[in-house]
């Protein structure tokens, strides 16, 4: 007999959850090659510090188009069926990962071809991850929800684990064969999508005018004081400590080891997250759940420097294995209390902002990271940035006594 508490007893969460593991596994495999190419062809003519700027605009990129479509990819993801909306927006990157497959083949991918690709990844994203995540609480039951955030959170780094590594292997054969193995991947989880058979209960759409609606998304977020704290102490905490933009320049000049090694470190946060992942799915979070998360962000900070400073392939691994085991205790608890505090039918507008927050932290973060390698040199750049992340958990557990305070996800304690 299936466990009805465990969300792969419901069908279209299994659907979901093989559409967003194949997803995750080419966008990826499409980052690692993406970024690579683009260091490999910028180092050919410039410096490594003139190379990592190259590698920050990238993130620069796709942070733009997520910054600009945020209120209107929210409000869509609110009044359109998430399930078309997502597939669409992976239907759109196949097209991008097929295009970058015949130039590859071609032998004429530049720089600008590479930045164009990159932003349209980044229109897409911004209206694929508001709905992806706002789909995802209508496949189960919400007392399921915990469980089945945690195991979404297996798919997408499992995903994070295999891609690079996949990539980096189809990569040594040829840049063509790697974005050709990320459209075959992103097919995959397009035929899933379409496949589940949840839609939208048009019931719950609200008819008020969609700039109210907009409106209404962000006064939730931010009259909120204990989402708003758990959203905003992820974006700067990764702002200023995520070191995966150049990690092309630790695994070519730093560490030596090549696109191979390249994969491999762009894994390991992957498979630190992907072991949290498993133990959150087996072992719920349900208290303290608040300082947890400040501890966890903390955590994050000091891992960071220390992949800052190693020069050994292992343990630079092994500091991004704790990275990505922080990071996932983090997203555990701010989607959460994201999704079981925020009603249904707001869920679009409410992700949407989210999304912007985490597109902020991660390609903003980007390139905020190659900006500041192309200033101070990559060591410096992660170190110092590590360092903020330490102080940005400090100065969160003063500005926000909400998120301390947070006990439950069900019932979380005020603060007057």
């Amino acid at each position: 007999m299936t466990d009805s508490t465990f969300p792969f007893a419901y069908r279209d969460f299994r659907l979901f959850w093989i559409a967003r593991i194949f997803a995750m596994l080419a966008q990826s495999s499409m980052v690692l090659s993406i970024g690579w190419q683009v260091y490999d062809v910028a180092r050919l003519t410039m410096s490594v510090k003139e190379a990592a700027f190259r590698l920050g605009l990238i993130g620069f990129f796709q942070f733009l188009p997520v910054l600009l479509l945020t209120p209107v990819s929210g409000l869509v993801a609110d009044r359109v069926d998430r399930r078309l909306i997502a597939s669409l927006s992976l239907m759109v990157q196949w097209l991008g990962a097929v295009l970058l497959t015949v130039l590859a083949f071609g032998s004429s991918v530049s720089l600008v071809m590479l930045y164009l690709v990159s932003t349209a990844l980044g229109v897409f994203r911004a209206f694929y991850m508001p709905s992806m995540n706002a789909l995802a609480p209508n496949l189960v039951p919400r007392e399921v929800l915990p469980r089945a955030i945690a195991t979404n959170a297996m798919a997408g780094r499992a995903g994070a684990i295999l891609g690079p590594v996949l990539g980096g292997m189809a990569y040594a054969l040829g840049p063509g064969y790697a974005f050709g193995l990320a459209a075959v991947l992103l097919l995959v989880a397009v035929c899933c999508l379409i496949a589940i058979r949840t839609r939208m209960n048009a019931a719950e759409r609200s008819t008020a005018h969609p700039f109210e609606q907009m409106r209404e998304g962000l006064s939730y977020v931010f009259t909120n004081r204990l989402l708003l704290g758990t959203i905003s102490l992820d974006l700067f905490a990764v702002l200023l400590g995520g070191a995966t933009a150049i990690l092309p320049a630790y695994a070519r000049d730093i560490l030596h080891v090549g696109p191979q090694g390249l994969g491999m470190l762009r894994a390991s946060p992957a498979v630190g997250a992907l072991t949290m992942a498993v133990w959150f799915a087996w072992r719920p979070l349900r208290d303290q759940v608040g300082g947890a998360m400040l501890v966890a962000v903390a955590v994050f900070g000091v891992a960071t420097m220390g992949f800052g400073l190693s020069r050994w392939l292992p343990l630079s691994m092994l500091s991004l294995i704790v990275i990505g085991a922080a990071d996932m205790v983090s997203v555990v608890i701010r989607q959460s209390l994201m999704q079981l505090h925020t009603p249904n039918e707001m869920r679009g507008r409410v992700g949407a902002i989210s999304t912007l927050f985490i597109s902020a932290s991660n390609e903003l973060g980007e390139a905020e990271s190659g900006f500041m390698a192309a200033l101070l040199g990559p060591v410096a750049a992660v170190v110092v940035g590590g360092l903020g992340s330490v102080l940005v958990a400090a100065a969160w557990s003063r500005l926000f006594p909400e998120l301390r305070a947070a006990r439950r996800f069900d019932a979380p304690k005020q603060v007057k």
